[in-house]
């Protein structure tokens, strides 16, 4: 009898990688377009393994009705897991996540939302899909010479750096757990948030969400910057307190934004929206600002990835059928 998964925010994207990939394992994948929460969970009846992504909810009670209805195994197809209550699956629910899809993927998106703040290259297309050819207000700055400082170093990081490298910049950066071989090796330093905030002209997040990073940017941080500084986010929303971030945009502490992640992204993104008006007033607020560029958590999104992502959640699951060591298991 073919293995059970159920894969819950199908999006076609996912179908075709998912579906090239399971040729080799043959399991019975069942998609479901809606995000796992409480009322569909029901679902997940009679199936080995539940798959999920960034935006389904894996709560206590999510976990309890999976257990009970006999899933087997919580396969994230993603690097976060900070949608998955870890204790209440302790002992009852394996999870497995993807750590590595593609760093290249979000280091090079990373560097592309800041080459597009800077140059301002989303409001010329604007302009000239207009006829409007002025160049009054599109002025940027040379990145080389200029101080970014890098919040969290694995592996999406240190790829950041290197290709920050090759444009001349002054890196500073900060992590709990400091790679200081790597920081030789590539020339640059590691400092206190305090000192990162004060000399950096640009500030890019790359650390996980925890209860120690959670709205690590505030009121507080953004009151310790350069003024004038650009705040990068491929990371995860509630690493910036959306209400703060917006206030220092309006008094111009900060000048420019990207962000791929938001902090109340669960209703908006990955969905299509278009015919319908945005009821999220901070939402709203942030779509208004010129100097932001808000994307839908796409830094991910390559093929590269897309197939990673399959092979390594497909390959989880295989692990944890065949009874092998779950080399990535996320462990409490």
């Amino acid at each position: 009898m073919a293995y059970k998964i159920a894969f819950f925010g199908a999006k076609p994207y996912d179908i075709a990688s998912f579906d090239k990939v399971n040729e080799k394992y043959n399991y019975d994948i069942r998609y479901y377009k809606g995000h796992l929460n409480p009322n569909n969970v029901v679902l997940t009846q009679g199936v080995d393994a539940v798959c999920i992504f960034v935006n389904d909810t894996a709560d206590a009670t999510v976990i309890d009705a999976m257990v009970d209805n006999g899933v087997k195994l919580l396969a994230l197809r993603c690097a976060g897991f900070n949608n998955v209550d870890l204790k209440a699956a302790k002992g009852k629910l394996p999870v497995v996540r993807v750590p590595a899809y593609s760093p290249y993927a979000v280091a090079e998106y990373s560097l592309a939302l800041m080459l597009s703040l800077n140059r301002k290259i989303h409001r010329a297309y604007w302009r000239t899909r207009d006829g409007n050819f002025s160049l009054n207000g599109l002025m940027g700055f040379d990145m080389h010479g200029k101080t970014i400082g890098i919040i969290g170093t694995g592996k999406i990081a240190k790829i950041l750096i290197r290709m920050l490298k090759g444009f001349g910049m002054r890196i500073l950066a900060y992590d709990l757990y400091p790679d200081l071989k790597f920081a030789e090796e590539e020339g640059f330093s590691y400092v206190s948030l305090d000192e990162l905030y004060r000399e950096s002209d640009i500030i890019s997040l790359h650390c996980p969400l925890t209860d120690q990073t959670k709205y690590m940017i505030n009121k507080d941080s953004i009151s310790k910057m350069k003024d004038g500084v650009m705040i990068i986010n491929t990371g995860r929303g509630q690493l910036i307190n959306t209400n703060d971030l917006i206030e220092g945009l309006k008094e111009k502490k900060i000048a420019a934004a990207g962000l791929d992640v938001y902090e109340e992204e669960g209703e908006y993104f990955y969905e299509d929206k278009s015919d319908k008006i945005i009821d999220d007033d901070v939402l709203a607020r942030l779509l208004s600002f010129n100097n932001v560029i808000v994307t839908s958590h796409q830094a991910f999104f390559t093929r590269e990835a897309l197939h990673n992502i399959a092979e390594t959640t497909l390959q989880n699951i295989d692990d944890f059928r065949h009874h092998r060591p779950l080399v990535n298991e996320v462990i409490l």
